[in-house]
């Protein structure tokens, strides 16, 4: 069984861009890699990833590790899915993509941009679905986002796909419409089909949009709902489609307990979990859940209150990691920047891994652009423009 370790810390000590040479030290009982590893222009990302979520990594991360760590075929695994940025990346690259989330709007998410449909059958059913034909909504919160006559649309289109849901008649031309639906429903620029709202990874609330509206004197456009699903549909596939890979396995759950993950079947793990209480999921997805005919209430999205409770969640995490893993694959956990760099995560990870089957050959600290070493250590790694991935590398024994 081919372990890749080796060549992945020749790799980190010896990679330079833009001139940077790695810094390598010690620092806590941990080694540290410290450079900046990609950049958005380093390697163009695929327009497939394209899509709105809070707190996702960019896919030159989750790609930096597939490329070196696995061959293809290989399962590659996130158990935190989100938007399916790593199942994404693991498909363009050839292997199989494995994801997990304990909210179901991931895996809708996920699984049409991994075997997206034709163009044209996109343009053809919304067409045969006719919504601007659908009758203006006259009342209700939502009008706060939308013309009456945009909402009137989108409820067509949300009582088209629930139908369909209902009928288990949704096909993947269906599937990719209803995520293209959900990442135009809000945001900043004409092509959404609400009015300017909050960047789209995030929807404001109705009491929030209702204040955005009365400062910018603003009132909801009338927009053209297929229209707009069509041009960024042919938006997302504008780079072509992922190439043969082996079947998906996409699961709905807490990343404790995942029992259609077969034991020591992952070669590569690459993830980024909840970060303590910084981010509120359920609050930034209510209006795509609302479309999506989720509940956000029962979506038990962890948030931890104290870095106590998140090293606990994370142990557990790990002791399923542990089954799934194959011996000598690798986990790139991947845990920010926390509060201005004054909780290093990291610390609380390799607390949580005692007595765990599992080495830490190090951290990796991708920094951009960069800066001292020295702020690596919490002290302004933010300023000046600075975008840092901890990574904690973990290997299975």
């Amino acid at each position: 069984m081919w372990d890749g370790l080796p060549d992945l810390l020749a790799d980190l000590r010896a990679f330079t861009l833009r001139g940077q040479v790695t810094q390598e030290i010690e620092q806590a009982g941990l080694r540290y890699f410290i450079n900046e590893y990609w950049t958005a222009g380093q390697r163009q990302a695929h327009s497939l990833h394209e899509i709105s979520y809070r707190a996702c990594f960019k896919p030159q991360l989750p790609a930096f590790f597939i490329e070196r760590l696995t061959a293809p075929n290989e399962t590659v695994y996130d158990p935190f899915s989100g938007r399916g940025t790593t199942a994404l990346q693991a498909a363009l690259m050839g292997r199989r993509p494995a994801a997990n989330d304990i909210n179901p709007l991931s895996a809708i998410l996920v699984q049409p941009r991994l075997t997206p449909p034709a163009l044209a059958d996109v343009a053809a059913r919304l067409e045969t679905l006719r919504l601007a034909d659908a009758p203006a909504e006259t009342g209700g919160d939502l009008l706060t986002f939308f013309h009456p006559a945009t909402l009137g649309q989108i409820l067509a289109l949300r009582r088209y796909l629930l139908d369909r849901v209902a009928a288990g008649r949704l096909d993947a031309v269906d599937g990719w419409i209803r995520m293209v639906a959900l990442n135009r429903l809000t945001g900043h620029s004409p092509g959404f089909f609400s009015v300017y709202t909050l960047p789209p990874n995030q929807a404001a609330s109705v009491t929030a949009q209702r204040k955005i509206n009365a400062a910018r004197q603003q009132t909801p456009p009338l927009r053209d709902v297929a229209k707009l699903i069509l041009a960024k549909s042919a938006s997302l596939m504008k780079s072509g489609l992922p190439q043969a890979h082996p079947p998906a396995l996409l699961t709905t759950g807490p990343a404790d307990a995942t029992p259609a993950l077969a034991d020591a079947s992952v070669a590569l793990l690459v993830t980024s979990p909840p970060f303590v209480d910084i981010v509120d999921y359920q609050g930034d997805n209510w209006l795509r859940c609302w479309f999506a005919g989720i509940d956000p209430a029962d979506v038990a999205i962890a948030r931890h209150r104290g870095v106590a409770a998140w090293e606990g969640f994370v142990r557990n995490c790990f002791t399923e990691f542990a089954r799934v893993v194959r011996p000598g694959g690798m986990v790139a956990f991947e845990v920010g920047e926390v509060r201005g760099g004054k909780v290093l995560l990291e610390l609380h990870v390799a607390n949580a891994l005692a007595g765990l089957p599992f080495t830490l050959p190090g951290v990796m600290v991708n920094q951009q652009a960069f800066t001292k070493t020295a702020n690596c250590w919490g002290v302004g790694n933010n300023a000046g423009g600075t975008n840092t991935n901890r990574i904690v590398l973990a290997r299975r024994s």
